[in-house]
């Protein structure tokens, strides 16, 4: 292989930058101020929580345009943004000198003062500035909640964020840009014949490809989205072993419902993952806004989420308490394994050597099956949970014919509650079970104490929690008899 077929390329300004032969763990941020020296992309935090870095990264989409999505650059490694396209700051830079009307909107509101964070902000509201003409405030709330900023206070920001579209359109970048068909094609001039192998990484383009890789080299480290791994190696100066990129993996990127379940590949982003998710479980719609920010979602994956292992994830509980099931793939066998039986200690799960997660299959909503989720943080947005606890009930003639709890941050892994379940199953839904249920937590559970939150704390939230579906479920019951009665 030449040493050409090793380098990186990309599009910036229309112009295709080549990275030559750079470490596997260099990030994009690091390549874009220092070899770049586009220095409006700043570094604040180095893990994603910031958003000083925020930059666009594009890609093709099956209708002829380019899809542009917010993504964390210091948590983002170079190869991985191969063959696609990157928009910051400075890109947005008109011919006659005038500001971009984002840019001009934040001048003329007053949105700016030490000037730090201004361009990750500019750049989220870009995002949306191409999606929506004329956001309301909810969604630039949303879009700005992976941006913080020391200075202003977020007032001016967001008066600035509901001008932006009244604005005239500029010379340069508009939002039919992103329908050009000739950016899509510039784009997939760049996609490679076969996979791309270096130093350190390895891209597969196949699933075969991929469990290949992973069978010859089972301690090589699967990398989905890098929000996790990329911190150890900007925060805790690890080296990486040698890593497989799924992001060029298509087959790893399917979302399909069939026969009552919905299955999502390991390669599909937390945004596109929790976005259908919520179309069949409208009762996760806070906890997929509260997941992170929009740039961590755009980068993460569901699956990745799932196997970190981490037991204050927020995906786990609920799909804990919903009976998903993982489906494992080494070399050409696989098996599917429920959740609950996946993790075996902190950081530990049922993965045999060579073997990785191919999907993750959700049971879709059966007839009087009741879910609830509830998200404990300091925060309401960008922040990890200190407990967070699902319920899901199926309700039969004014019984609890079957229930499932899934729970985190009350035990070294994401757990069920076993002993609160049974307290539920066959009684009647009245707030005494679930108080019921909430006691038994106790036989579920000794949660430790850290710097989220004392168990104490989380035993008594926990409860709380229980008693909490009862009355949301109890007043949605309600308010299905009386539109029942009626109708008009």
């Amino acid at each position: 292989m030449s040493m050409a077929e090793h380098n990186i390329r990309f599009l910036l300004d229309g112009q295709v930058i080549t990275a030559e032969d750079p470490p596997a763990a260099r990030t994009l941020l690091q390549f874009l101020r220092e070899d770049l020296g586009r220095c409006a992309t700043k570094e604040g935090c180095a893990e994603g929580d910031c958003g000083a870095c925020t930059v666009l990264l594009g890609e093709p989409t099956a209708a002829g345009g380019v899809l542009y999505k917010p993504i964390n650059a210091c948590i983002r490694f170079l190869a991985s943004v191969d063959g696609r396209e990157v928009v910051t700051a400075e890109s947005l830079a008109q011919p006659d000198g005038r500001l971009h009307p984002v840019q001009q909107a934040m001048v003329d509101c007053h949105g700016s003062q030490c000037g730090f964070c201004t361009p990750g902000f500019v750049m989220s509201l870009f995002g949306l500035w191409l999606r929506e003409a004329s956001p309301n405030r909810d969604e630039v709330l949303e879009a700005l909640s992976g941006n913080l900023c020391r200075c202003t206070g977020y007032r001016p920001i967001i008066d600035a964020a509901l001008r932006m579209g009244a604005l005239p359109e500029p010379i340069h970048w508009r939002r039919s840009d992103a329908r050009d068909p000739a950016r899509a094609q510039a784009l997939r001039a760049l996609a490679r014949p076969e996979a791309l192998r270096r130093q350190g990484w390895f891209a597969p383009q196949t699933l075969d490809e991929l469990a290949d890789a992973l069978l010859a080299e089972p301690d090589a480290l699967l990398l989905a989205g890098g929000t996790d791994i990329a911190l150890w190696s900007n925060k805790q100066l690890r080296e990486l072993p040698s890593m497989i990129w799924l992001g060029e993996v298509r087959d790893l990127q399917t979302i399909r419902s069939d026969e009552g379940v919905l299955e999502i590949g390991a390669g599909a982003s937390l945004e596109d993952a929790y976005r259908t998710i919520v179309e069949h479980w409208p009762a996760l719609a806070e906890l997929a806004l509260r997941f992170a920010s929009p740039p961590v979602r755009h980068s993460g994956t569901f699956c990745g989420n799932i196997g970190n292992g981490s037991p204050i994830g927020d995906s786990m509980p609920w799909l804990l308490a919903l009976g998903a099931e993982l489906c494992l793939r080494r070399g050409s066998s696989e098996r599917n394994l429920p959740l609950d039986q996946f993790y075996l200690g902190y950081r530990k799960n049922a993965l045999e050597p060579g073997e990785f997660i191919r999907s993750v299959r959700i049971p879709l909503p059966a007839a009087g099956q009741r879910l609830r989720c509830y998200k404990i943080s300091r925060r309401f947005e960008q922040d990890i949970s200190a407990v967070c606890i699902a319920t899901s009930i199926v309700l039969a003639e004014g019984q609890i014919a079957q229930a499932r709890i899934g729970v985190g941050g009350m035990a070294a892994t994401p757990a069920r509650a076993h002993h609160a379940e049974q307290a539920l199953i066959g009684q009647r839904f009245e707030r005494a079970s679930f108080e019921a249920a909430a006691r038994a937590l106790d036989a579920d559970f000794t949660p430790l104490t850290d710097h989220r939150a004392s168990s104490d704390y989380r035993k008594r939230v926990a409860a709380n929690m229980m008693v909490r579906c009862w009355l949301d479920e109890g007043e949605h019951c309600q308010a299905v008899r009386v539109e029942e009665a009626d109708p008009a």
